[in-house]
């Protein structure tokens, strides 16, 4: 909306200054302007427009507002002078003008004037990320609240984990959910299928309770609602983008992201990570509740879900023994446990 109130206003003044130059006052204005002035007005006004052309078939981006308004207005104006202090002398050359030198200069000036401060706004305010305007200096680094951005995929927000972690202190950073991102979750939300829907609705739930939280800053960023790319590479475009971590579940999308070069937050790695250490040697006490695939084996759970597998524990089904790890199988799924009972409990 700003942009195009931007945009509105230079067409407005465009017009308004060019045809002030070329009918206002035809006495003193070059004889190429004073014998075809409304011809001159379609060329200048055609060149001031053709700029704006030019920006808006330049994909938007966006910045701080204020901080480019005023930063694009003051360089742009700066360029306007040094461009027409540098082309002076090249109106002045009699040769090429004659007498009415003057006259063309005042008109390139005008030129200059409209055009260069409306592409230092615009472009300002369609460029994000890549520096940081601050009234009244500039700090060429981006001001984060903590480290890079984390960008929230649909499957972390439905997972609901992020949330805890936020409660835990651990985590500073800026969260960012694209739009896109939450188009996606309200369709789930709106599903036919329960399942589908009460998952959806989880999402919308974690996303309230990360924006009501006073330590969270997250930010519903705008994207194009009609894009032919697939969510998930819009995903990696704009964590790329913002030098950004993307943070997901998805198994695809972690892989798409890592071909890529993209950092990605894996929330499933990020629990196996923080589940407790286990070497062989080690005593564990568990509750033994099912059997195992193997014969005689008993299966137990540690309190953080991971799953124990008992040498002849089917003989303490639903009891709790001391039991020897005897190793420990890792993968991208989880960890699992082997075990065997102490000594004298068989």
């Amino acid at each position: 909306m700003l942009l195009l109130i931007i945009r509105a206003s230079y067409i407005l003044i465009c017009v308004g200054a060019i045809a002030t130059f070329c009918f206002s006052d035809l006495d003193t204005a070059p004889q190429a302007i004073r014998e075809n002035p409304a011809t001159t007005f379609i060329l200048m006004t055609a060149i001031a427009m053709s700029v704006l052309l030019v920006d808006v078939l330049i994909p938007q981006k966006r910045v701080d507002i204020v901080s480019a308004v005023y930063f694009g207005l003051l360089i742009g104006t700066l360029l306007a002078y040094l461009f027409n202090l540098a082309f002076r002398p090249f109106f002045s050359m009699r040769d090429l003008f004659g007498d009415e030198g003057y006259s063309y200069y005042v008109g390139f000036s005008l030129l200059t004037v409209l055009i260069l401060p409306y592409l230092c706004i615009t472009f300002l305010l369609q460029t994000k990320d890549q520096f940081r305007l601050v009234i009244p200096y500039v700090e060429f680094s981006r001001e984060l609240k903590g480290g890079r951005p984390l960008i929230l995929d649909s499957s972390a927000l439905i997972d609901g984990r992020i949330a805890d972690m936020v409660t835990t202190n651990i985590v500073d950073s800026e969260f960012i959910v694209p739009q896109f991102i939450l188009q996606e979750v309200q369709d789930i939300a709106d599903s036919h299928d329960k399942l589908r829907r009460g998952r959806g609705r989880r999402g919308l739930d974690v996303l309230k309770r990360l924006q009501q939280d006073p330590k969270v800053d997250l930010k519903v960023r705008e994207t194009e609602t009609n894009s032919p790319k697939t969510v998930d590479q819009r995903l990696v475009e704009l964590t790329h983008e913002l030098h950004g971590r993307l943070v997901t579940n998805d198994v695809n999308l972690n892989k798409l992201a890592g071909v890529q070069g993209v950092d990605v937050v894996n929330l499933n790695e990020v629990a196996n990570a923080l589940k407790p250490r286990f070497i062989p040697g080690e005593q564990v006490r568990i509750r033994i509740i099912k059997e195992g695939e193997g014969q005689g084996q008993g299966i137990g759970y540690l309190d953080d879900g991971t799953m124990v597998v008992v040498e002849n524990g089917t003989r303490e089904m639903g009891r709790e023994v001391d039991t020897v790890v005897t190793s420990v199988l890792q993968n991208n799924a989880g960890r699992m446990i082997f075990s065997r009972l102490v000594d004298g409990q068989v």
